[in-house]
């Protein structure tokens, strides 16, 4: 058998209330008596029976995290973080994978598992605010990703057009003139793509550069291949860039590969920056320059106000906090003995 309250208060030689009250970290709990009670705990190796607890509070203990794609690092990361973060708050994360399908987004927002979830955290990419208005779930929803929503629900995004035109910034004080934006796309003006975009365009012309809208490159996704296939058609050109902002990480990889594969030295010929981070970016062969956004301020702060609302607060007007990023300097802007070192902005 486990051990139990009981035992545990037999062996501090307190009783059964004093324990649950350790347990649970209430206040009015003496620093002394505390740590007479957590060294039994420790002696005995008692562990909370967490499902116990959570299904006296009416709660299942566990919160869903919906993200696009488990293809990208960049998501993968991010759930390592959710987890994390949900741990030190006892709950467990349900991952779920809605494909960037806006019929599986909506069906995660409108209360899919909405029986054995708590709370949801979700990144969409298709839905629109008239979706999340007519959400008829009453379970905590936090929104991840940098898409912009007019919606009752709290919004955990940095700040991409800032972030954006910082990568832009260090590009040009490199001495770089012709920069590329790598993995635009269409139609889609308040999703991330657009916003970083915009700080492209903005930090060009705040450098006295015209943006050459002719560098833009749309791309079918934003994975290697279609860096790598975006890259070669900016190669093909005869005034090719001497520089390429990537939208993410995954699609400066695979510009970097286009550029070796042409015999082009990097960052001599041309400079790369990324976007995310991801652990990838720092073991290619010539690492990556990149954002950094704070995935795990983004993981805390999505969590937190999960538990927040649980605990009874209110969403009457919703927060928007920004997490930081960095520049990550590393060789594909500057040289190697430059390299390493980071912004935060």
């Amino acid at each position: 058998m486990g051990v139990s309250l009981k035992d545990v208060a037999q062996r501090a030689g307190v009783s059964i209330k004093t324990v649950s009250n350790v347990v649970n970290n209430y206040q009015h709990v003496t620093p002394a008596m505390r740590a007479k009670v957590q060294k039994a705990i420790d002696e005995l190796g008692y562990r909370p029976n967490l499902t116990a607890r959570h299904l006296r509070k009416g709660r299942t203990g566990i919160i869903a995290l919906a993200v696009p794609e488990f293809g990208n690092p960049y998501f993968a990361e991010l759930a390592g973080a959710v987890i994390d973060a949900a741990a030190r708050h006892d709950y467990t994360v349900l991952v779920d994978h809605t494909a960037g399908l806006r019929e599986k987004e909506l069906l995660v927002s409108q209360g899919f598992r909405s029986h054995v979830i708590d709370g949801l955290i979700l990144s969409p990419i298709h839905l629109e605010t008239e979706d999340l208005m007519a959400r008829t779930e009453t379970a905590p929803l936090v929104l991840l990703g940098e898409r912009e929503y007019e919606a009752p629900y709290e919004h955990i995004a940095i700040d991409n057009v800032a972030a954006a035109r910082a990568a832009v910034r260090h590009l040009v004080a490199q001495g770089n003139r012709r920069i590329a934006f790598l993995g635009s796309r269409t139609g889609q003006e308040r999703q991330p793509a657009h916003l970083r975009l915009r700080g492209w365009r903005e930090e060009l012309a705040a450098a006295g550069i015209t943006p050459d809208e002719s560098l833009v490159v749309v791309t079918d996704g934003y994975g290697r291949e279609d860096g790598a296939a975006g890259m070669a058609r900016l190669l093909d050109r005869e005034d090719r860039p001497d520089a390429v902002f990537a939208y993410n990480d995954l699609i400066a990889i695979g510009a970097m590969r286009a550029l070796t594969e042409r015999g082009l030295r990097i960052p001599d010929d041309v400079a790369v920056v990324g976007f995310d981070d991801i652990e990838e970016s720092r073991y290619t062969t010539t690492t990556l320059t990149t954002i950094a956004p704070d995935k795990d301020a983004i993981a805390r702060l999505a969590v937190d106000s999960l538990v927040e609302q649980l605990s009874g607060r209110p969403v009457a007007e919703p927060r928007r906090p920004r997490p930081g990023y960095r520049l990550v300097v590393r060789e594909s802007t500057t040289s190697r003995s430059d390299s390493g070192h980071t912004e935060d902005l």
